[in-house]
């Protein structure tokens, strides 16, 4: 396992690859290639790990990530499960900013594209508001073919490029150069991270499946995301309290804290504050006054 480097396969005649996913869950490797990526997640859950942040996604989102940037859609638990029935559906639209297509992005009244499709290289998401009206012009550059898939897709990154509301994914908008090796223990470390984050974690612990020591993890961890690990960590154990306070997949908000991995309330109200800036109260609150 590693973070996997690859080209999209584009169809011959085509600058433009458009791919359809209907799977037990997402394809569960980091990874990074050299198109940007639009994708809308029909049906599925689970957290998005791009650049040096995470988020949670479900059904209805639209992301784009950057061109070159490691992201990985890792599926909730339950996806995973023998019995489960559960499928991620999505639709995704690659294309090479820098192939065939940038000689249109040079036109003059490509200018506001242009700009936005730079600004992409941090990894952003659309508002629910904004997704909704932006999803149609997915489906039509999907069901439609030759110059009237890119007439769509010029219209679609024009409405995109008009949507003032987007949320940036990453606080980096570097294009990461990661060798094997390192991309190796990056992937081991989210994928440990993820599958054991209700656990106690110890330091050495996760030193030793990067096959580090403690003090040389804590530094390659930092030089990489920008963040320690107890931050990063901390940061999975609130995503996932969020989702079950969404859902409202909970008794007690001290049920959630021990579920997703506190040892206290205290602790678990601390972080979460730290993280989202909101109380677990106000946090669940705030939903309750959307309905």
């Amino acid at each position: 396992m590693k973070v996997i480097q690859f080209t999209i396969p584009e169809k011959v005649g085509s600058c433009l690859h458009i791919k359809e996913d209907k799977l037990p869950y997402f394809y569960p490797h980091l990874h990074r290639h050299i198109e940007i990526q639009m994708t809308w997640v029909i049906s599925g859950e689970g957290t998005l790990i791009i650049g040096n942040n995470m988020h949670p996604f479900q059904s209805g989102d639209l992301f784009i990530i950057g061109a070159n940037q490691p992201h990985l859609f890792k599926s909730d638990p339950f996806y995973f499960e023998p019995e489960s029935r559960k499928k991620m559906h999505s639709v995704s639209i690659f294309f090479n900013p820098t192939g065939p297509i940038s000689h249109l992005f040079e036109l003059p009244e490509m200018f506001s594209i242009k700009k936005f499709i730079k600004s992409s290289s941090y990894g952003v998401q659309a508002s629910e508001k904004s997704a909704s009206k932006l999803l149609e012009f997915i489906l039509k550059v999907k069901n439609n073919k030759a110059g009237y898939s890119i007439a769509f897709f010029i219209e679609m990154l024009q409405k995109m490029a008009d949507v003032s509301d987007w949320k940036y994914l990453s606080t980096e908008s570097l294009e990461y150069v990661f060798t094997d090796t390192e991309g190796l223990k990056m992937n081991d470390i989210y994928r440990y991270t993820m599958d054991h984050f209700t656990e106690e974690i110890t330091l050495e612990q996760i030193a030793s499946v990067a096959h580090l020591t403690p003090q040389s993890f804590c530094r390659y961890f930092k030089k990489h995301t920008s963040k320690t690990y107890v931050q990063f960590l901390n940061e999975v154990r609130i995503n996932e309290a969020c989702r079950l306070f969404m859902e409202r997949n909970f008794s007690s908000i001290g049920n959630v804290a021990y579920q997703c991995g506190f040892n206290s309330v205290v602790s678990f109200n601390r972080v979460f504050k730290g993280v989202t800036s909101k109380t677990p109260r106000e946090y669940i609150k705030s939903f309750d006054e959307k309905e």
